[in-house]
């Protein structure tokens, strides 16, 4: 689950890392007021979607208005958000469509001194969180990763005992932050890691961090991603979750109890387990074809959620065709082909529709499949049925 920038800055300071006062705003007057109430000469207008690159991004009404801008009054306030509100900003993260912006943050100023990156993700290799930083902050961290990565420095991190001082000065001495700044570090990134454990996070990102002209270290972005998986355990989380930002199937087949992730492609994929998907997926490509999704039934799937799938799947305009890769296992191939026939009795099929069972009672799947009069083409093996939807598009 991913949440918006002002979300994390109030986590961030929850957990006593310094970020800017600011305030949320829905309407032109709300911005204008909170510029007002912060006080100062200046402040920032950021447009809050789940998607970095605002600051370089543009909106489709306009393309010349940016996604964040610096104000100097409460009239300038509330002119950038009234350009923001309701229009759909597209970033680098955002893809051509964009995102439209129901909100921005209001923030106050800052004097700059520095702009450095931080960020922290689970190394799967190392099995520990590693933290991330770099004084190349406020730009295309993936640029700098990909073509200067000895500029990113990493401290991997046990996550019970947290991210030791000593750890801290050698991050500071490589980032060339001294002095009085270094116990200003310390705790600042010590406090950045016991919060990415303690809230099972995925994806703490911090561009910029900023070192003030005072030698303050300040949170001047907030970028969190949580872990799905411990949602159980963060039901005070669940609140911060913003529908709007979310892929309308894929929160449909959340609801459902699917797994699935809508992609660019034309061959729609219903599979049941992770790594069969996966694999679906793969071969599809091999073979010259586009996974439209990513969709896991799972092993314990009843029909009503097979018949939901198809559904979800065959309301992607994109979707040229289906391929249903089953390996019964707990899951039985009968289930699968008695959705198949209720789907399409229910939903119908307007596109070729390649079917690969194996597994627990397959040949009664079979049966079902050949004698219900649906146009099904059978695959024997998963390379046979990639081949035939690429050929069936």
């Amino acid at each position: 689950m991913k949440i918006h920038e002002y979300q994390g800055k109030k986590l961030f300071a929850d957990f006593g890392v310094t970020v800017l006062s600011s305030r949320v705003a829905r309407t032109a007057a709300e911005a204008a007021e909170a510029f007002r109430a912060l006080g100062g000469s200046i402040a920032v207008v950021k447009s809050q979607i789940h998607a970095g690159g605002r600051g370089k991004g543009t909106f489709k009404e306009n393309p010349q208005q940016r996604g964040v801008q610096l104000v100097k009054s409460a009239d300038e306030a509330a002119t950038a958000a009234g350009n923001m509100l309701g229009k759909t900003l597209v970033t680098i993260q955002t893809g051509a469509e964009g995102k439209l912006v129901n909100q921005v943050l209001v923030e106050a100023g800052c004097d700059i001194a520095r702009e450095l990156y931080l960020g922290i993700v689970l190394d799967r290799a190392a099995k520990r969180p590693v933290l991330m930083c770099s004084q190349e902050g406020g730009v295309d961290i993936e640029k700098v990763a990909h073509e200067t990565p000895e500029k990113i420095f990493k401290e991997h991190f046990d996550p019970a005992q947290g991210l030791e001082s000593y750890q801290v000065r050698k991050l500071c001495k490589r980032l060339g932050i001294e002095g009085k700044s270094v116990l200003v570090a310390d705790k600042f990134m010590r406090a950045i890691c016991r919060l990415f454990v303690q809230l099972d996070c995925s994806l703490l990102e911090i561009n910029p961090l900023v070192v003030t002209k005072a030698g303050e270290l300040v949170a001047l972005d907030s970028k969190i991603t949580f872990d799905d998986n411990a949602s159980f355990r963060h039901k005070d989380l669940a609140e911060l979750r913003d529908l709007s930002e979310e892929e309308e199937s894929e929160v449909r087949a959340s609801n459902a109890g699917l797994s699935y992730v809508k992609l660019d492609g034309n061959i729609g994929c219903l599979v049941n387990g992770a790594g069969l998907a996966m694999s679906t997926m793969d071969i599809i490509k091999l073979h010259g074809g586009e996974p439209a999704n990513f969709l896991d039934v799972g092993g314990g799937a009843n029909a009503d959620q097979v018949t939901e799938a198809f559904r979800i799947i065959l309301s992607d305009p994109h979707v040229k065709a289906v391929l249903v890769n089953i390996f019964g296992g707990i899951m039985k191939c009968t289930t699968i082909a008695e959705a198949i026939v209720t789907a399409a009795k229910t939903v119908g099929f307007k596109v070729p529709l390649v079917v690969r069972l194996e597994g627990t009672q397959v040949e009664e799947g079979r049966k079902i499949l050949a004698n219900s009069g649906i146009n099904i083409i059978a695959a024997t093996d998963l390379t046979d049925a990639a081949k035939k939807a690429v050929a069936a598009i």
